[in-house]
């Protein structure tokens, strides 16, 4: 053995050459080895005070379950519901600092819920009790003739430990197809399809299948479509990249419309032997605009009318539930036509979100997907009745959509373009009493 020590070998005069390097490297790990830990935990411990100071705060926030009965006959347009939505963005407020990290205040949140209770269909929105004045006036100023009164909350009726021995249930959040630029199809689209044919009381509604459906269930079922909206302004950077879109799908045609020129006043100098003049260089030149395809006309024409308006912050979720002796669970398909209908092919929809959905299929854990999927039931469920998002208390899972959208996907239909039956109205509107009427 010291035979090899007197020969080292290249490792041994590595390790000799490196063992001051390494003294001093295990001298600053012994003394400094704390130093990061402030730049490994800042995010996980700036998101647990966060999430401990908003707790405190939104304990403080009374909300309300104001239902909305509509007459019989409504003759506003659609339209009307997207104005509504436009004056209840204007709650939108900014938190500075010291609001935001000391007392733990955050932008509130409305809920709209379309509720089939045994086939009575229901209009609700829940909102905290600071705002009910300004979205009572809001919805009053458009349609004057709706009851807003406050309602129990139907989600606790029912027993909170669902899915149990006697109740069971199916469901799960939706999510954009695309990125939040991207649109939905709205009423728009649809009135400019019966255009030629459509009147005031001939007209289609994009929420007659999913009422008709609603409808249609028996006693003991329900069916609960739940939409929390946040106003947002510059928060979420959904408008810029809303323009990077329209400026990626438009440089193209910027960039080929030079090039075709160039190429074309070569092949005539090849031809003719002599320069192009400038005048017909100028009356060849196609603008670059014309240069898109009907499809990116048509993409870059919904982009642009999506980011103009007033956006929200949302997340979509519907629950299909009942007692097993009545569950029956095709019927949870009911919202698939409506949310097919709303939806492009190539520009933007809506879809079911694999990662809350309550159907869980896998391979090699097949015996674990009841167990999975019992939990994702109680935590659908339970996100339900606290209105709050998917990945609560984490973020995610949420998209954008503007007033129009919300308006498309929630508002009180009238009577010619929904069935009555099943939803419930006004049998007589009240009216304030004509001015100069005696008294005695």
């Amino acid at each position: 053995m010291s035979e090899f020590l007197e020969l080292p070998s290249p490792i041994l005069r590595i390790l000799e050459f490196l063992a001051p390097f390494l003294k001093f490297a295990w001298q600053i790990i012994r003394n400094w080895w704390w130093l990061p830990l402030p730049f490994l935990l800042w995010r996980p411990l700036t998101f647990l005070w966060i999430w401990w100071r908003q707790g405190k705060w939104d304990a403080t926030q009374k909300r309300v379950l104001l239902e909305i009965k509509v007459p019989k006959e409504v003759l506003k347009p659609i339209r009307a519901m997207e104005h509504v939505f436009a004056g209840i963005h204007s709650l939108h407020d900014v938190v500075v600092w010291r609001e935001k990290w000391i007392e733990g205040q955050f932008q509130l949140s409305i809920s709209l819920e379309l509720v089939s209770i045994g086939g009575d269909v229901h209009f609700y929105i829940r909102t905290p009790k600071s705002f009910r004045d300004v979205l009572e006036s809001n919805i009053y100023s458009q349609y004057p003739d709706v009851e807003i009164t406050e309602a129990e909350d139907y989600a606790k009726k029912i027993p909170q430990d669902i899915p149990n021995k006697n109740w069971d249930l199916f469901g799960f959040d939706m999510v954009n197809t695309k990125p939040s630029p991207y649109p939905i199809k709205t009423y728009t689209e649809f009135e400019k399809e019966i255009a030629l044919e459509a009147t005031e009381e001939k007209r289609i509604d994009p929420l007659s299948n999913l009422l008709e459906g609603m409808a249609s269930l028996r006693p003991g079922e329900q069916l609960w479509v739940q939409i929390v909206a946040r106003p947002i302004r510059t928060e979420i950077a959904w408008v810029e990249s809303g323009r990077k879109i329209i400026e990626k799908i438009t440089r193209r045609a910027v960039e080929e419309a030079p090039s075709q020129a160039i190429l074309k006043d070569a092949l005539d100098v090849i031809i003719t032997g002599e320069p192009p003049k400038e005048a017909e260089r100028k009356e060849e030149i196609m603008p670059p605009e014309m240069k898109l395809t009907p499809g990116e006309r048509q993409l870059v024409q919904a982009i642009e009318q999506k980011i103009t308006k007033f956006g929200f912050s949302c997340n979509i979720r519907f629950i299909y539930l009942g007692e097993k002796s009545v569950f029956f669970k095709p019927r949870a398909r009911i919202p698939f036509s409506f949310y097919k209908a709303i939806s492009y092919g190539d520009v933007g929809g809506l879809k079911p979100w694999k990662v809350t959905a309550t159907k869980v299929k896998t391979v090699f854990l097949w015996f674990l997907d009841q167990r999975r999927a019992y939990l994702r039931k109680r935590k659908l469920f339970k996100n339900y009745v606290r209105r709050v998002g998917p990945l609560f208390p984490m973020h995610g899972g949420t998209f954008v959509l503007n007033t129009e959208e919300l308006a498309t996907l929630f508002h009180f239909p009238s009577r010619g373009g929904v069935p009555t039956a099943g939803i419930k109205r006004i049998e007589s509107v009240r009216k304030e009493a004509p001015p100069g009427l005696p008294m005695e």
